[in-house]
């Protein structure tokens, strides 16, 4: 049965041997990118083009046409491949459109070795575009499937490849878009043509089995170093043609931590364009829908009646019936998710974890920092109670903001404004504590300044049990003191770095990575206090200085746009759950929530006990 897709959805193969066949009004270009488990192309022998159509596994194409095939081995490719995009282009140079969006939307279709359709994807949506990745074929858990991506490019070729990170993109481009020379019939080469004339594998390889070897998919951050880490066993698909059991940290990394943050990003991206596609599809459903009726209406004849009634009616039942179809595809992907979620979720180390997880148990300070931590958790509408945990790289990037001013709170959650923000310094707290709790004895460090002494209360844990590098800073003093001692840190050790003298910096200045926590913002804050506020920001970072600025910024709101470059720097988080994370895929909408102790839990009493006890031993 041919499975339909729509943007952003996927779809298990079962087969690994493929053809896939594109139609267009017009000519294009059309090939194929190979990339690593970072979603990276690593060079330009990785691109199957018109110029250079045969790559191990992949055979495009060598000229520009309306029609073309595409012949796919993934038994073949080579085994640091896990992603093959196909794409196509307008040819540059010709008199034919320079934009998707004025010709009618290509149609991609798979087959299998026997010319079975096995799904097919019309590339819709298109505008301005001039290259376009329409489908993904990709590696999850050991097993392959098509992804329905539909990925355009305003500015063309060039683009496309350089987005996926292949270097000297628009020489390759430029060699891609010289090969131009349309057909006037389907674009395969004379000897892949007779090839699958006569039923013969263009392929000199054998006959591969139905389930192909291979690690995993790898879906990092799109900032994420690239580099090539060393293979993970292959997870061996269920029998059946059912999926594979999930498996925690079954995912490409140097360790099992850099698996598991591999891993968590790909269940990210899954999530976000499974629930893309079921929102595409409910949409050309409604749309579809409309369409119908009103062209029952738009005859007047018909417009009363019992005939009228009936094709309303047969309308509504097709709109519902795609609708059900989409949800149903959307709930099998869901629970796939949801069963992984189940086996990675308890395996995630503590600055992964949730503080109400067994990881947190028989805590001992850790002797090497975590490459990333968890801010709180993401969810969509269509999916609940599924959460995907927000993992973030560190050293962090950018500083914190905890908005004690959110508007979107649930009914009855605080009394009053009072409550809110109470509630944003207990989240200032709760990640203070983890990066404390994160991070080897003495490197890492918490300043806070307070200026009324308003979060005396959220607090105690960390002043009860002494782990501040020093006392609250309070009033305006206190707060020209805190940042004039940060800011002369920072300037020391850019300095020293920039002369290649790191590792002689005067006696007193703190090496540790440190954080400050900004409570009540832009009270007790001059000019001058905010002038080095906005310099920490920005430059503190590269040298270890971070910020966590807890504020409503409607407080600040005398001090117009000046201050907008500072809340633009810093990410955004609430102390109830808000939607306002948008993925980097898609776009979606994701409801945020915090990382917050579950209520009567001394879990950060006990873990900051550890640390301090660590803390003298290295003394």
């Amino acid at each position: 049965m041919t499975a339909e897709l729509v943007r952003g959805q996927n779809r298990p193969l079962s087969q690994v041997r493929l053809e896939i066949r594109i139609s267009c009004a017009v000519p294009v270009l059309a090939g194929a990118t190979l990339a690593d488990e970072n979603g990276t192309v690593r060079g330009p022998q990785r691109v199957a083009h018109p110029g250079a159509p045969a790559l191990p596994g992949v055979e495009v194409p060598r000229q520009a046409a309306a029609e073309h095939r595409l012949a796919v081995d993934l038994s073949a490719v080579p085994e640091a491949v896990h992603r093959v995009g196909v794409f196509l282009a307008l040819p540059t140079g010709t008199t034919g459109p320079l934009r998707f969006g004025a010709v009618p939307a290509p149609l991609t279709t798979v087959h299998g070795p026997d010319g079975t359709e096995i799904a097919r994807y019309t590339v819709t949506g298109l505008d301005s575009e001039a290259a376009v990745v329409a489908l993904e074929l990709y590696r999850r858990q050991g097993a392959w499937k098509i992804r329905a991506m539909g990925q355009g490019y305003a500015d063309g070729l060039p683009a496309l490849l350089a987005d996926q990170g292949l270097p000297e993109a628009d020489t390759l481009a430029a060699v891609i878009q010289g090969t131009t020379n349309p057909a006037p019939t389907a674009a395969y080469d004379h000897d892949t043509r007779r090839a699958h004339d006569t039923g013969r594998d263009p392929y000199d390889t054998p006959a591969p089995a139905d389930v192909p070897p291979g690690g995993p998919i790898d879906y990092s951050h799109p900032r994420r170093p690239r580099h090539t880490a060393p293979p993970t066993p292959a997870a061996s698909p269920a029998a059946d043609g059912q999926p594979a059991p999930p498996v925690a940290g079954d995912a490409v990394g140097w360790s099992t931590e850099e698996r598991l943050y591999n891993q968590v990003w790909g269940m990210f991206e899954d999530l976000t364009r499974t629930t893309a596609a079921y929102r595409s599809a409910v949409d050309f459903a409604d749309t579809r829908l409309e369409k119908e009726l009103d062209q029952a209406l738009a005859d007047p004849r018909a417009r009363l009646g019992d005939g009228n009634t009936a094709a309303r009616e047969a309308a509504r039942a097709r709109r519902d019936q795609l609708a059900e179809q989409a949800r149903a595809a959307l709930d099998r992907d869901l629970a796939q998710l949801t069963a992984e979620s189940e086996v990675v979720e308890p395996a995630l180390p503590p600055a992964y974890a949730r503080w109400d997880s067994p990881a947190w148990h028989g805590y001992r300070t850790p002797t090497e920092p975590p490459m990333a931590l968890r801010l709180g958790d993401l969810h969509l509408p269509e999916s609940l109670p599924l959460r995907i945990p927000l993992l973030v790289r560190l050293p962090l990037v950018h500083g914190l903001w905890i908005d004690s001013g959110a508007t979107t709170m649930p009914e009855g959650s605080f009394a009053d404004q009072a409550a809110l923000r109470q509630a944003a310094m207990e989240t200032a707290v709760a990640l203070a504590a983890r990066l404390l709790a994160v991070h080897p004895a003495g490197e890492f460090a918490v300043r806070v300044i307070d200026p009324a002494g308003a979060g005396t209360r959220a607090l105690r844990p960390l002043t009860g049990a002494g782990v501040l590098a020093s006392p609250p800073a309070t009033g305006a003093a206190g707060v020209t003191e805190m940042l004039e001692r940060l800011t002369r840190r920072v300037d020391l050790v850019q300095m020293a770095v920039r002369g290649g003298a790191a590792g002689s910096l005067p006696d007193g200045v703190d090496t540790a990575r440190q954080l400050l926590v900004v409570n009540g913002f832009p009270h007790g804050f001059d000019d001058r206090a905010i002038t080095r506020l906005r310099y920490l920001a920005d430059e503190g970072p590269a040298v270890g200085v971070h910020l966590l600025l807890v504020a409503d910024r409607a407080d600040a709101a005398a001090y117009g746009p000046l201050l907008d470059p500072l809340w633009r720097s810093l990410m955004r988080l609430t102390p109830v759950p808000d939607e306002h994370f948008a993925d980097p895929w898609v776009g979606h909408a994701w409801t945020y929530e915090p990382a917050l102790v579950p209520v009567g839990s001394r879990v950060v009493e006990q873990v900051l006990d550890e640390v301090v006890t660590a803390l003298i031993k290295r003394k």
